[in-house]
């Protein structure tokens, strides 16, 4: 895992370091899922504070620490903001398929609940 100089930079693991058995772990919950759902509909970083979350905030920092430290996201401060960006590059390098796989499955799954994609 990198390890941060900057007291306000976060740990993240190198490419080398991400599993699959941890990459399925972070996509097993549900509002883990949406959150990569959304990240990856609107292909940008994005603020904590965009999504709309059923959950607690402390409950919602966890969530993206767990896909942080899974390898799922990246996350860097940007001034007061904590930003958010997919690791489709690196999940697609070494999983080929996998999180195209999950997020068509996830549509899919949306879709008949009558819910938009990236609310899956």
């Amino acid at each position: 895992m990198t390890t941060a100089t900057n007291p306000r930079a976060l740990d993240h693991p190198t490419r080398e370091e991400i599993r699959l058995e941890g990459v399925l772990h972070a996509l097993s919950d549900p509002v883990r899922l949406r959150i990569v759902c959304h990240m990856a509909h609107e292909a940008t970083e994005l603020a904590c504070s965009y999504f709309d979350l059923p959950v607690t905030k402390s409950t919602t920092t966890h969530h993206f620490r767990v896909l942080r430290e899974s390898g799922v996201i990246q996350q860097i401060y940007r001034g007061t903001a904590k930003m958010n960006a997919l690791r489709r590059e690196d999940l697609d390098a070494l999983f080929p398929g996998l999180l195209d796989s999950v997020l068509e499955a996830a549509g899919a799954q949306a879709s008949r609940q009558g819910r938009p994609a990236e609310d899956a």
